[in-house]
């Protein structure tokens, strides 16, 4: 360490603490540099703490001199509105994906083609975590924001600040070869979680009686949106840096330039990427990655082909979803063999019985799988899946665990062949098989199990929105007799929930209670979902055979709980969606008196019984009846949600459907469409932007298309 750095701090003039502070922050930068960008660290950690003790020390001394741009300033000191929406300085694409080779060479000879020879390209590590955009002015980090819907995120700047890999300030000489060097830089990559990282987060979650996050790419996520910067700061993230909104701030003319300026910059940029003159070398380095893929620190799930020229990028353009340029090769999911223990039964929030493979845990995909479905009996039996066998198992899409089937030269003499239950294992009531069904399903309205499932989605975002009403929280108030049906949640008091004692400990070994600030917010959040549209409240009482969208479909026929009561399974299947097996349905749950008894009870406490009706003189003309809408991507201008968008639609007596068909009048296509559009043309349907789209809600006429 230099002698300077071996000042003490005490006694120091404001003078000579300004050159100080300037000459620690310049250090404790350059060794972060060497250390994050450059993975060639020149001091050790400890040497590196104490230049950060030194740095501490004379700021606390000299409050005048503490700049948010500071080393020490990375937790705390920024002051700001989290997750409020940010729009992007350019929409943030998704990926085209190839799931094989053959695949991927189809893609390259299109591009090679398109642009009549073969490309440059770039090969990058696919990082298996969550996008980040990052804004500089200046050379100063001013926000952060997620991917969103691509086109507006959600700012999370005061938790990326926490985030050690991330330069508060871009390095000097990096920024003076900018186009404009004062004008704003939104720069793009990967927040991510390493493997050890993960692995020590769920080990704490296990210990307190929490759950588990399923894979580093959802704890990443998770991370990034805490209310608290210092829990995020506490998950130890990491980021890769690959990516630009405006190439033309740069002076660089390709990716692989990008890559070094990034670097240059002080970003963390993936060391692992290769340039590609041939499909031989785009094999190789795809087929070396994949090998490599359980050895590295993180998750990677694919590599992404990019071409690296930005002109040749300009050439090529983009699809309605993704750039033409580029695309992610997708690895096969990962395989493993273990042991099944037991095969245990589920009861859902309908019913149906499960049948779940109790696993010998293993690690598939980056996170530990001790438990799988095994979907139904059928399935158990086609699969010829038995207790004591040694099964092969891995992800769906990398997420949900499945086990395709027995290790049959393993199975040992003692294998058990699988008995699916007479009874319900919650209640003890006997099962039956539905009509056209494999499932086995209790039908006792007074089934634990489904109680708690009911609660759970009566709550979801889906439904009713309860922002604070868990699975550990519900299950509890299940536990104390507090909660049997959804109405019970309108008769909860702060008073009460307060005292509820959760799974989680002190120092002493008591359970700790919900508290008074819990409980406010949760009694507050339980108030606010009684004005929640009529459609939620049809989705959130859990009747069988209808989500969401048949939600909506039966309010727009049926606009109060009283008609829909009323309804014949006649009249109920003439609604457009809803055939005979879901009117039936409709019509054993609301013929129900346990049921009746509830809906009563929810109506009695100010729950939404019927479709909002205009103020008396304020009657909306039904001026788009018998159009059907489909909406898709983000409205932009507006900033209406697509839920909004539908409930101004129909109420001016137009259908919205989730999906577009030969019946669908028109698209309204907001910014960052998907595959919607590309039907919509495919079909000849009439598509709107969201200009003509508010001109329609204004005029309350559809515009003439040519």
């Amino acid at each position: 360490m230099q002698q300077q750095e071996k000042l003490t701090c005490e006694g120091a003039s404001s003078q000579d603490a300004r050159e100080r502070v300037e000459a620690l922050r310049r250090e404790i930068e350059h060794h972060s540099y060497q250390y994050y960008a450059l993975d060639a660290p020149e001091i050790s950690d400890a040497a590196f703490d104490s230049l950060m003790r030194q740095l501490r020390q004379l700021e606390e001394e000299h409050p005048e001199l503490v700049d948010p741009t500071s080393p020490t300033q990375r937790i705390g000191g920024y002051v700001g509105e989290q997750f409020v929406p940010v729009k992007h300085a350019k929409r943030m694409y998704s990926l085209d994906n190839a799931m094989d080779l053959d695949e991927l060479d189809d893609w390259v000879r299109g591009v090679e083609q398109e642009l009549g020879a073969f490309p440059q390209l770039c090969l990058e590590l696919k990082i298996d975590g969550s996008s980040i955009a990052l804004t500089y002015e200046q050379g100063a980090l001013v926000r952060a924001a997620t991917r969103g819907d691509g086109t507006t995120g959600e700012d999370v700047t005061g938790n990326m600040r926490t985030v050690s890999d991330v330069p508060l300030r871009l390095r000097q000489g990096s920024t003076s070869a900018l186009a404009s060097p004062d004008a704003p830089i939104e720069l793009r990559g990967e927040v991510f979680m390493p493997k050890k990282s993960f692995d020590a987060l769920n080990a704490a979650a296990e210990r307190a009686g929490k759950q588990q996050f399923a894979n580093p790419r959802n704890a990443a996520a998770g991370s990034l949106r805490q209310k608290d910067p210092l829990v995020t700061a506490s998950r130890n993230l990491s980021t890769y840096m690959y990516a630009v909104a405006d190439e033309a701030l740069l002076p660089v003319g390709g990716q692989w330039e990008l890559l070094e300026w990034l670097r240059s910059a002080g970003f963390h940029v993936n060391p692992d990427v290769a340039r590609a003159s041939s499909l031989s070398e785009v094999h190789a380095f795809c087929e070396a990655s994949l090998k490599k893929r359980t050895t590295l620190p993180y998750e990677i799930d694919g590599v992404v082909v990019k071409v690296d020229s930005f002109a040749q990028q300009a050439e090529l353009g983009y699809t309605s979803r993704a750039p033409k340029w580029a695309i992610a090769f997708k690895f096969p999911p990962e395989e493993k063999t273990t042991l099944l223990k037991d095969i245990t039964v589920q009861v859902g929030r309908t019913g149906v019985l499960t049948p779940v493979a109790e696993l010998e845990p293993v690690v598939v995909a980056g996170s530990t799988v001790a438990r799988a479905t095994l979907h139904n009996a059928d399935e158990v039996h086609r699969k010829d899946v038995r207790i004591g066998d040694t099964v092969i198992v891995r992800k769906a899409g990398d997420v949900i665990p499945e086990v395709l089937g027995p290790v049959l030269s393993l199975r040992p003499d003692d294998a058990l062949v699988w008995q699916a239950p007479r009874v319900c294992p919650s209640c003890g009531s006997p099962v039956v098989t539905d009509r056209n069904e494999v499932a086995l399903r209790c039908i006792s309205i007074d089934c634990p199990a489904q109680a708690l499932e009911r609660l759970l989605h009566w709550a979801s975002r889906q439904a009713m929105d309860i922002d604070g009403a868990g699975t550990e929280i519900i299950k509890r108030l299940v536990e104390l007799g507090r909660l049997s049906d959804v109405a019970d949640y309108y008769s909860l008091t702060a008073e009460e929930l307060a005292m509820v004692e959760t799974s989680r400990a002190n120092s002493e070994g008591f359970h700790i209670r919900l508290g008074s600030t819990v409980a406010g917010k949760l009694v507050a959040a339980i108030e606010a979902s009684k004005s929640r549209p009529f459609g939620r409240v049809v989705n959130g009482l859990g009747i069988r055979h209808v989500g969401k969208n048949t939600a909506e479909l039966l309010v727009q026929a049926f606009p109060s709980m009283e008609a829909l009561m009323k309804a014949s399974i006649e009249e109920l299947s003439q609604v457009d969606g809803v055939g005979e097996t879901v009117a039936e349905s409709i019509c054993t749950f609301m013929r129900t008196p346990d049921n009746i008894s509830v809906i009563e009870r929810l109506d009695a406490a100010g729950v939404t019984m019927a479709l909002a009706q205009a103020a008396p003189g304020e009657e909306v003309p039904q001026t788009l009846a018998g159009l059907t809408f489909v909406l898709t991507g983000a409205l932009a201008t507006s900033g209406m949600t697509r839920d909004e968008a539908g409930e101004r639609l129909r109420a001016m007596g137009a259908k919205v459907s989730s999906g577009v068909s030969k019946k669908t009048s028109y698209l309204v296509a907001g910014e960052a469409a998907g595959s919607k559009y590309d039907k919509a043309v495919k079909l000849g349907i009439p598509v709107l932007d969201e200009a003509q789209f508010l001109a329609m809600l204004e005029t309350g006429e559809p515009p003439v298309m040519p």
